[in-house]
């Protein structure tokens, strides 16, 4: 089956490159062979780790042809996934410069990067997104809706390892316990001789 992230992301140019370090091979038999395409929809497993994810970054294009990378962020489930192919979010009010969301009036296409560093995980998405304004609390908030072209989990070589405040107050806490109970314990022993 054909990549459907290898489909877009492999382009005659990257092919050249892939060729020249000697990696075009393997590339063509593992993404680029056979009738069907795979990595175009959402499975049970990216489900759930975008559901988990607490921040992404996001990739549009200017139209003067310049990326430009935003991170967003909220509680876990903030980026919802609604079906196979459409993820969505609410966009807050920030600090209003509207670079993402000027670039998607002009190019519809993004690219996202969701990390799990604790678990050394990285999924890519390519996809288009649709803006949908609605009135807030005084400012507009808008629907963010991604139309999922393609994905691909990442290699977790050189993803640091790095774990969320509440994982590792969680860790001390239970650590903080285990050694308070061994102490009662021992005063225990200690008591009783």
């Amino acid at each position: 089956m054909r990549h459907a992230f290898a489909n877009i992301a492999f382009t005659p140019a990257v092919r050249e490159v892939q060729a020249r370090d000697g990696s075009r091979a393997q590339y063509a038999r593992a993404f680029e062979s056979g009738d069907g395409v795979r990595n175009a929809e959402l499975g049970p497993d990216e489900a759930a780790f975008i559901h988990a994810q607490r921040s992404f970054y996001m990739a549009t294009v200017s139209e003067t042809g310049w990326p430009y990378v935003q991170h967003r962020g909220g509680s876990p489930g903030f980026l919802q996934v609604v079906d196979a192919t459409t993820l969505s979010f609410t966009d807050l009010p920030g600090n209003r410069q509207f670079i993402s969301v000027g670039n998607l009036a002009q190019d519809d296409r993004v690219a996202l990067i969701l990390v799990d560093y604790a678990h050394r995980h990285r999924l890519k998405l390519l996809g288009r997104l649709a803006v949908q304004e609605s009135p807030g609390s005084g400012r507009t908030e808008r629907e963010m809706r991604i139309h999922v072209e393609a994905f691909d989990w990442n290699c977790p070589k050189y993803i640091p390892v790095r774990f969320e405040a509440e994982d590792v107050q969680r860790a001390l806490d239970e650590r903080d316990q285990r050694i308070a109970a061994l102490e009662a314990q021992l005063a225990e022993a200690r008591s009783a001789r």
